[in-house]
């Protein structure tokens, strides 16, 4: 008979020396595949659709929000790879142990959602190679064949998918489809300079909302950085991977989606998805991705099954990743039901995310780099930790509070940068306000000696 071992897991405690074996390559593979996927082609697609902008414009656009965005995720890795604990717990000595079960709750719902959208859009995929095979049930069909692999994959966890799965195997079929589909679009010689729906361009303010988008994929990865980076080896090794390689996924797959519009457009063709198929590739570049994809899905399944830990450090992590998978395809379901398209309903979700989490994070690198400067006690992560820090909610709020407004009327100075520092700003003021009543009277001050 044969054995199964119970899989190991690492869930609110920090990660012991041995294992945190993750070199600069190994998260640059990591994070680089966590930048691609069909959604964020998707994405792409809205710089030409949403925001009307040209694809030299979009070039640009994908490459400055991929900079701005990855450094900040990379940055939201430091302190929680340094003590080895995922985000959510990280953010203990930050917002307080209570204060923390706050974004661990948008964090859950966010995953989910990704996660339900992940699901669809490889359904879809999989409807699209085969043909439909199955009839208009067939996408559904796929669902939850995927949410039994994405599942599995979670069950082994991160050092399972990035040395066994990613970087023998997956990448670099990735890496040879994504250039096969880069050559294939450059010979068509689309028009950089062309607009192709100018009723959706307004100027700056297009301009600045595609930057608020495109920052906001990396930015949406930053609640569970850390779940994956305490692996890490060093800080150094988390930060140079990091950043390295979302920035180049996240820019080429941001383009690759814009171009695909522009050229599927040209051909009459507005689905990306099928526009793939027109390139004479064959299956092969979207059968590659929807392979990829995988490790996406199962990134929000894992990191939501962390999170929850932060809520119930004595669960098994095993039943919530079993719980996660059944609502994402539950979700996942009631989208196709609705009859969601590749990317379909998701623009808003990307600025809702933004949001929550652009201010807050804006929170956090002002107290890990320079109100507390990284000198957190083990403690802090634990039972040592405040219930809760009122400076990062009176930060937090005003921050995301300018952010919405920003947005919903679409004022032209950008939500990301200016939310980020206010927020930032405010925590540094209000935490040397905390510091200044915290400190103890002199003796001789008034009261007794």
């Amino acid at each position: 008979m044969v054995r199964l071992r119970r899989p190991p897991e690492w869930g609110v405690d920090p990660v012991p020396e041995p294992l945190r074996i993750l070199r600069t390559f190994d998260l640059f593979v990591l994070w680089s595949s966590l930048g691609v996927g069909l959604l964020v082609l998707a994405a792409g697609t809205f710089l030409i659709s949403a925001f009307g902008l040209t694809l030299g414009e979009s070039i640009v656009i994908a490459l400055a929000g991929s900079i701005v965005g990855s450094l900040m995720l990379a940055a939201a890795a430091h302190h929680g790879s340094r003590a080895g604990v995922p985000t959510m717990v990280s953010l203990r000595p930050i917002l307080g142990r209570r204060g923390s079960y706050v974004p661990t709750a948008f964090n859950v719902f966010q995953l989910l959602g990704w996660a339900a959208f992940e699901l669809l859009v490889m359904g879809l995929a999989a409807a699209a190679l085969m043909g439909d095979v199955f009839g208009s049930a067939t996408a559904a069909v796929f669902i939850p064949v995927f949410g039994a692999v994405v599942a599995a994959l979670a069950v082994g966890g991160p050092l399972v998918v990035v040395r066994k799965w990613l970087e023998r195997f997956a990448i670099w079929l990735v890496y040879a489809s994504t250039i096969a589909i880069a050559v294939a679009l450059a010979l068509r010689a689309p028009d950089l300079g062309a607009r192709l729906v100018p009723m959706s361009f307004v100027g700056a303010t297009s301009l600045l909302l595609a930057l608020d988008l495109v920052i906001a994929m990396p930015v949406s990865w930053w609640p569970l950085i850390a779940d994956y980076n305490r692996f890490a080896r060093t800080t150094r090794a988390s930060f140079l991977g990091t950043s390295i390689g979302y920035t180049l996924s996240n820019t080429v797959f941001y383009v690759l989606g814009a171009t695909l519009l522009a050229v599927g457009l040209a051909l009459g063709e507005p689905d990306f998805v099928r526009v793939i198929g027109l390139l004479g590739l064959s299956a092969f570049p979207l059968l590659i991705i929807l392979v990829d994809e995988t490790d996406n899905a199962f990134a929000n399944v894992y990191s939501t099954a962390v999170s929850m830990q932060n809520l119930a450090p004595k669960r098994r992590q095993i039943g919530f990743i079993v719980a996660a998978t059944v609502l994402a395809m539950a979700a996942a379901f009631v989208l196709w039901g609705r009859g969601e398209e590749v990317g379909g309903g998701y623009e808003g979700f990307l600025f809702l995310i933004g949001g929550l989490f652009v201010p807050l994070l804006g929170v956090v690198v002002a107290d890990s780099f320079v109100v507390r400067r990284g000198a957190y006690a083990p403690d802090d992560f634990a039972d040592g930790a405040p219930g809760i820090r009122w400076p990062a909610f009176a930060s937090w709020i005003p921050g995301a509070a300018l952010y919405f407004v920003i947005v919903l009327f679409q004022i032209p100075i950008g939500a990301t940068l200016p939310s980020f520092a206010l927020a930032a700003g405010l925590h540094v003021a209000l935490s040397k306000v905390e510091q200044a009543f915290a400190r103890p009277t002199p003796s001789g001050a008034g009261g007794n000696p």
